[in-house]
């Protein structure tokens, strides 16, 4: 193919063009390292009848539970927390790599290994959450088959709760447990004194030092529940006619905090904006006689009951209109647990608390996930460690984002 055609001459290199790209994947690889400790004997000592012995090191003590590696702990725990994969299906997968890890022993990796390096920045970012004046929670409920004392079907939750919109860092943190009750969230936010964005369970009442704020894509929820079927057009419609106050609301707030450069002038924007749509969505609200018993009337109800906090995200430009935020970030658990449906053990729903946490927070303060599971199996955070030393091993620390976009680098070359 290199000969001229014409005159059978070689032909002669005059230039390349570029034709196109392919992404190649490279299948996983395993590999089985093994350690050897190596001992010394005196030999004069010996003669004498001394027993003089010294033991090397690998320089590297393993102290994770269970006989793997950081990085295959991380991956199995970045498997099913990060992309839903259950550990049955892990099982299967291990299989094809010519490995034997059964789905008890991959539990028995997660619970042990974040109980042990997880749970001590678990709680330092709980600390780091409580010192803040802006928080947000939701809740969602969650199947435990072996709760001490009751029946597998019995229903338990999962908690999420987050800073809110003021600008620091983003802190989000998951929390199991067996009921819905309010205790649970003051117990958690024991400490915690400031503005809190939730849904409208009155659970979170509870909560002594918090000032609550309604959501209002929560009551624009009810609202849309009540229109009629194929009635969403129908301007007659009290709830059609709500659901457009709302929307009013929700425009001007994405034009807002895109024109505001400071939170003052974000307040300021609203209530010169929105403070008038506001007063008249109540006087609509005031005018409602809905049918008792009728969807119409659970969203009349709903709102009237938690009229006293619709207004009060006006009070600083930091608060949240609406508990998006919150929403957003328990969906990577609700999708989750579709896949695996349940969790066998308290400890089990506890390991998957911590290590959602762990998962969450690196996202929110990009970085790679798998990268910062791995970092801290390594690290092996502790319960000895001052918050300034549990700092260095955050994921918004500066030098930790640059450690974990190195390895990213290194791994893709």
């Amino acid at each position: 193919d290199r000969f001229c055609p014409a005159c059978n001459a070689p032909l002669k290199r005059i230039g390349e063009e570029f034709v196109r790209r392919e992404l190649v994947f490279i299948p996983a690889k395993l590999k089985v390292i093994e350690y050897y400790s190596v001992s010394y004997e005196c030999p004069e000592c010996s003669k004498r009848g001394l027993s003089v012995i010294k033991k090397g090191k690998d320089g590297k003590p393993h102290l994770l539970y269970g006989m793997a590696s950081a990085g295959t702990v991380a991956w199995v725990m970045y498997q099913k927390f990060c992309n839903s994969l259950p550990y049955c299906r892990q099982e299967k997968d291990w299989k094809q790599y010519g490995a034997s890890i059964t789905r008890a022993t991959m539990a028995n990796w997660v619970i042990l290994n974040s109980d042990a390096f997880f749970r001590p920045m678990y709680e330092y970012f709980r600390r780091k959450l409580l010192e803040r004046e802006f928080a947000m929670a939701d809740e969602t409920p969650l199947q435990v088959l072996h709760e001490p004392g009751r029946r597998a079907q019995s229903k338990s939750y999962m908690w999420l709760f987050r800073s809110g919109e003021d600008g620091g860092v983003p802190i989000i943190l998951y929390k199991y447990s067996e009921t819905r009750a309010g205790d649970n969230a003051v117990e958690f936010l024991q400490g915690f004194k400031g503005y809190l964005m939730c849904d409208g369970y009155s659970g979170y009442n509870k909560v002594p030092d918090a000032k609550r704020t309604a959501c209002w894509a929560h009551i624009r929820r009810y609202l849309v529940d009540a229109v009629p079927k194929g009635k969403n057009l129908d301007y007659g419609q009290p709830a059609v006619q709500g659901i457009l106050y709302i929307d009013r609301l929700f425009r001007l707030e994405e034009t807002i905090k895109a024109k505001s450069t400071t939170f003052d002038s974000l307040k300021k924007a609203r209530l010169e904006k929105e403070v008038p749509v506001i007063e008249g969505f109540l006087s609509w609200l005031d005018m409602q006689k809905p049918t008792r018993g009728s969807r119409m009337d659970k969203a009349v109800t709903y709102i009237q009951n938690r009229r006293s906090y619709l207004m009060t995200y006006l009070e600083d430009g930091r608060c949240s209109f609406s508990n998006n935020l919150s929403e957003n970030a328990i969906r990577p658990f609700t999708v989750g647990r579709k896949n695996w449906l349940f969790c066998d053990t308290p400890n089990g729903a506890q390991a998957s608390a911590i290590v959602y946490t762990m998962v969450e927070m690196a996202k929110a303060n990009g970085v790679n996930v798998y990268h910062y599971l791995t970092y801290l199996l390594e690290k092996q955070p502790n319960d000895s460690m001052s918050d300034e030393e549990l700092d260095q091993l955050a994921p918004w620390n500066e030098d930790v984002k640059a450690e974990l976009k190195r390895l990213v680098e290194n791994s893709n070359e």
